[in-house]
């Protein structure tokens, strides 16, 4: 197989990432290294139950003279919608659910929202992001010519999600981010949403507007909430369970009339323009292997399935030019501006101030703490919006 295409033997991805390497057998590291975190990962027999029943019973312990026993993100998506629904129905947890609106919400995904909150009787707390102040900024985004296009709308959750922990005193966070469809990730993939001093210094640089309201974080905020006052606990239930996004998306429509809005993350009709045209336009990456690989790991699709779907287009040609025009108007651009940002050659996110050494910094200390110290508390990744 010529090396421009190659294809990993066992799931889908290929070396349209530089990071990939394959073995002498064609198997890719990034399945390869999936696999062998799986056992340590997701529980799906007895050990699952009882790491369910001992986090349901230290959630309710712990917040039993409290209003709620623990904090879900809602984004109108299968992951974290089946998580209230599993957490909140089966097993009565008080939930506080938290949406961040970016002003790019699908109709379904607004829908899924409210009759969840409605029918499992959650307090939903949304924090709306300034239009003008969002707009202003993925236009920078857009004008700098990074990857990673959904961090105006990533670091704004991560950072609202500590300000409302600390200001409601939850501890605990229920994260949707699951290891049946997330769990194919190449090194070295997409560029952090946590560090605010990149996403400030791409505002600064690009930006015609002063952000006064925009919920930046900065890495010492970041560290301070995290190492210092541990102000959250981070668990990922649907890993102590058999979860399987199919069946739940049945039984998600069974029980609330929920609505699908598309593919993975497509409740934002942003994060669908980018992973289905910005992405695999400027960086000739189709991030539907990352999932449908992720799939292959889990023992939910076999590799003839997946390699049947990544061979049909992502986006159909009348479909991509009606999604660029909704985008370019709400941004307030025409749509051949907005094309020319998708043409334009790459630019790597080192190019630009950003707070990575803090960052990396941070995980090496955490690793020591592991070793030293029992840890209380998880960092939160773009990842666990949903």
């Amino acid at each position: 197989m010529d090396n421009a295409s190659r294809v990993c033997s066992f799931c889908v991805m290929d070396n349209s990432n530089p990071s990939i390497v394959f073995d002498a057998n064609g198997q890719c590291n990034c399945c390869r290294d999936a696999l062998n975190r799986k056992p340590h990962e997701w529980w799906t027999g007895p050990e699952g139950d009882i790491r369910m029943r001992r986090l349901i019973a230290t959630l309710k312990e712990e917040g039993a003279d409290k209003p709620y026993d623990a904090m879900v993100g809602l984004s109108g998506g299968i992951d974290s919608a089946f998580l209230a629904h599993l957490a909140a129905r089966k097993h009565g947890l008080r939930l506080l659910a938290v949406h961040v609106d970016g002003g790019w919400n699908s109709e379904p995904a607004v829908h899924n929202i409210e009759i969840l909150v409605r029918k499992l009787d959650l307090d939903l707390h949304t924090y709306v992001i300034e239009w003008q102040e969002m707009r202003d900024l993925q236009i920078a985004f857009m004008k700098a010519s990074v990857l990673n296009q959904d961090i105006p709308q990533d670091h704004a959750f991560f950072s609202t999600l500590y300000r409302t922990a600390a200001k409601f005193g939850i501890r605990h966070f229920l994260s949707g981010v699951n290891f049946a469809s997330e769990s194919v990730i190449p090194r070295g993939f997409g560029y952090p949403s946590i560090d605010g001093t990149h996403a400030s210094a791409i505002q600064e640089r690009f930006g015609s507007l002063k952000l006064t309201t925009y919920p930046f974080m900065s890495p010492l905020e970041y560290i301070w909430l995290t190492r210092v006052r541990r102000q959250l606990t981070i668990h990922r239930p649907l890993n102590y369970i058999d979860y399987n996004k199919e069946e739940a998306r049945t039984e998600l429509q069974r029980e609330y009339g929920w609505r699908d809005y598309g593919g993975k993350h497509s409740e934002s009709r942003f994060t669908k323009f980018y992973q289905d045209i910005y992405l695999p336009k400027k960086f000739n990456f189709d991030k539907r292997r990352l999932h449908l690989s992720s799939l292959i790991v889990a023992g939910q699709m076999t590799r003839e399935e997946a390699l049947r779907e990544i061979s049909t287009p992502i986006i159909s040609v009348q479909d991509a030019r009606r999604e660029t025009k909704f985008v370019a108007k709400k941004l307030g651009l025409k749509p051949e501006e907005l094309q020319s940002y998708i043409e334009a050659p790459p630019v790597p996110h080192s190019n630009f101030p950003n707070g990575m050494w803090l960052h990396k910094a941070l995980l090496r200390l955490r690793k020591v703490t592991r070793i030293l110290l029992p840890s209380r508390s998880a960092t939160v990744e773009a990842a666990d919006v949903d």
